[in-house]
């Protein structure tokens, strides 16, 4: 399978996620939009086109501002690839607080931590964009 494919597939299953939940009516009904902030892919041994696989997505946490999940590719069995994202939601060129939408769908946890790697993935990619080298 094409690498692009990989994004293609993350971005399909979190969307039938939020679809198939609360989150619709909480966000896409109210004109709140998810805007992908960044995403990276470990690639580890190739999909075989045309064959089955599956992708499960975990939610990995969230701060005020980002929700983080992990995608895992796997195929009979196998890790495949697994795809780190970073996703806020954004109405009028803001970005809306990630807990109160939770709280409206029903969640009542008040946080859930992200594990420090994956953090980590994230952590310089400002820095590229402007330019400049991570340290």
């Amino acid at each position: 399978m094409s690498n692009a494919k990989y994004a293609y597939y993350m971005d399909f299953i979190r969307f039938e996620k939020m679809f198939r939940s609360k989150l619709f009516a909480n966000t896409v009904k109210k004109g709140i939009y998810p805007i992908l902030g960044s995403q990276k892919i470990i690639y580890k041994r190739p999909i075989k086109m045309w064959s089955t696989f599956q992708i499960t997505l975990v939610l990995e946490g969230w701060d005020n501002k980002w929700v983080y999940h992990s995608q895992v590719f796997e195929q009979q069995n196998q890790v495949c690839a697994i795809g780190y994202t970073k996703v806020a939601f954004w109405k009028n060129k803001k970005a809306q607080d990630l807990k109160t939408i939770l709280k409206n769908c029903g969640v009542n946890k008040k946080e859930m931590k992200v594990r420090q790697e994956i953090h980590e993935l994230f952590n310089g990619d400002y820095q590229l964009l402007k330019g400049r080298r991570v340290q």
